[in-house]
């Protein structure tokens, strides 16, 4: 299983020039970096991101992010993925491009 998270464009090339993320505003906000799971991205994606079309789409296997990964209530009582620690750019198991299309944003295929 992966966890997701999503970047805006510039948020991710900081982070890539950087190798470690806080995240993104809301992230800093919070206290922690949110991820989603399959079931849930695409409904981040909506809520959050609705007409953002430069993102990122990096995914992650929660096994490797350790003891500071919790998994707790969120959106209609879900239990979500957020990290207490900065994101290291070596945990990132891939990167795609989000792109914004007529009806949403276009995930990568076998997402789900």
């Amino acid at each position: 299983m992966l966890i997701y998270k999503i970047f805006r464009r510039p948020e991710w090339d900081a982070f890539r020039a950087a190798g470690l993320t806080l995240g993104a505003p809301v992230d800093l906000a919070d206290g922690f970096i949110h991820f989603s799971t399959a079931a849930q991205v695409a409904e981040t994606a909506a809520k959050h991101f609705a007409r953002e079309s430069d993102l990122v789409l990096v995914a992650l296997n929660p096994d490797r992010l350790g003891q500071d990964l919790r998994w707790e209530p969120s959106r209609g009582g879900q239990l979500f993925p957020h990290l207490y620690r900065p994101l290291r750019l070596d945990e990132v198991v891939w990167d795609k491009s989000l792109p914004l299309g007529a009806s949403g944003h276009i995930f990568p295929e076998g997402l789900w």
